[in-house]
């Protein structure tokens, strides 16, 4: 029986996914950067599954302190209780963030992460005595999670559609890709026609009620690892300083090392209001997330309010705490965010040799070990491909049946056609498991394109 063949009988019937594998393999086991399924296949994480997983799978020290806390107790409620690895994770998310950051509320998505930054956000001018601020700009081209509210800052058509009827009255302007690039412009003149359109906005909306911008550093999932060309989040920073506008800085997936400074927008010189992140906070080990809020913000009100008034039952879960405090303590103690800067530009440049000979491939970009690769059917005009041909999800597919997990992507162009794939494997992925990515997702794009 060929391997091909063994992968698809031995897998429990699901509804297709966005990998376009129409049957899921039974995960076993995980160690290091690969996973393991119950035919004994193995698979090595190239994309952290979403980004997700920032020290690869079945780390025992990590393992430890979770069984650890479990010994003493599971969780203290947090309108009971403090506990230890909570104070000691904010402590050390607010030495990693900077002294400009105070307040954190921890949740267990960055779904509910973004959601309480939309509260914050508008239970801030609600203490100011400012109520009327109740409007949200966001970006088309961005996905911010899958609550309402977090849906509604959205601008990803194909998972808001459902639910449009409900969701909230956001505004939008344009994405900032200089691959794909508002009125063809690019370098310094797009900054500027981008911020004259955010600034444009908001004078029409009114900035008294206006709330808050957000904004992905980097666009995951909607984009394909799009980063804002230079200058642009100075820019915006600007223009909601103008207008008293709060800005919020989704890095759920960004965040937390993946593109090689702890903050994402610590590349850009740029400090938020406030902030969202998950994901590689505790590596997949335990949901965890967290809103992390600017001083003034907080304190504005904490003393107007008495509380921050988001967040859930397990907010602030004991043992997740814990499993995130010794996530981030190797992190540090290994460099691990630094090897993630300087290793994240050589792996895009050996990506970008690797695929050279393949037509197809459009744009290879990102920051760090959040890397994205952009297919089209002319590299000349950057057409994309029909939706229908579905090119992502062929070349994940591809990926999975050679043992490589791959993220893909579609819809960056009108919502409804582009193809994208990211690329985001553990911060200490070896030297060999590297490589071993490059060879195999090359395999994979040149399988899709038959190229012999």
């Amino acid at each position: 029986m060929d391997g091909q063949h063994q992968w698809c009988t031995s897998m429990t019937p699901v509804r297709a996914t966005g990998w376009g594998v129409g049957r899921l393999p039974r995960i076993v086991r995980g160690e290091g950067s690969y996973l393991y399924d119950a035919d004994g296949r193995r698979y090595l994480d190239g994309s952290g599954g979403p980004a997700a997983f920032s020290i690869g799978h079945g780390n025992r020290e990590v393992n430890a302190a979770i069984a650890a806390q479990l010994e003493k107790v599971a969780c203290g409620y947090r309108y009971l209780f403090t506990s230890e690895p909570l104070e000691q994770l904010t402590d050390l998310l607010r030495a990693r963030c900077g002294a400009d950051f105070q307040h954190i509320v921890y949740c267990g998505s960055g779904s509910e992460a973004v959601e309480s930054a939309l509260k914050v956000a508008l239970q801030y001018w609600d203490a100011r005595g400012l109520p009327t601020r109740r409007r949200f700009i966001a970006r088309e081209r961005s996905y911010h999670g899958n609550t309402l509210g977090a849906l509604s800052v959205s601008g990803f058509l194909e998972r808001r559609r459902p639910f449009e009827a409900s969701l909230l009255e956001v505004a939008f302007v344009s994405a900032a890709n200089a691959y794909r690039p508002m009125s063809g412009l690019a370098g310094s003149e797009l900054v500027a026609a981008l911020a004259q359109e955010l600034d444009t906005r908001i004078a029409a909306l009114g900035p008294e009620q206006v709330a808050a911008f957000i904004f992905e550093p980097v666009v995951g999932a909607a984009g394909g690892a799009v980063p804002a060309p230079p200058g642009y989040a100075q820019a915006v920073r600007r223009v909601c300083d103008r207008h008293g506008v709060l800005l919020i800085a989704d890095e759920v997936m960004s965040g937390a090392g993946r593109c090689g400074t702890w903050r994402a927008l610590e590349h850009d010189g740029v400090v938020p209001d406030i902030m969202a992140v998950g994901k590689g906070l505790a590596g997949g080990y335990i949901p965890l997330a967290a809103t992390i809020v600017r001083g003034e913000v907080g304190d504005t009100i904490v003393a107007q309010q008495g509380v921050i008034l988001t967040g859930h039952t397990y907010s602030g879960h004991t043992t997740a705490c814990a499993a995130g405090l010794a996530v981030q303590r190797i992190i540090e103690r290994d460099s691990l965010v630094a090897r993630v800067r300087t290793r994240g530009e050589a792996l895009q440049k050996e990506l970008r040799a690797a695929l050279a000979r393949v037509d197809e491939v459009g744009d290879v970009r990102g920051r760090g070990f959040l890397i994205g690769v952009e297919l089209v059917s002319d590299r000349t005009t950057r057409e994309p491909f029909a939706a229908e041909r579905a090119v992502s999800q062929s070349i994940g597919r591809h990926a999975l049946e050679s043992g490589l997990i791959c993220y893909p992507c579609s819809g960056n162009v009108g919502g409804l056609k582009g193809d994208t794939i990211i690329i985001a494997p553990p911060y200490n992925a070896s030297e060999g498991e590297l490589s071993e990515l490059i060879e195999k997702f090359v395999h994979a794009v040149e399988r899709t394109f038959a190229i012999a």
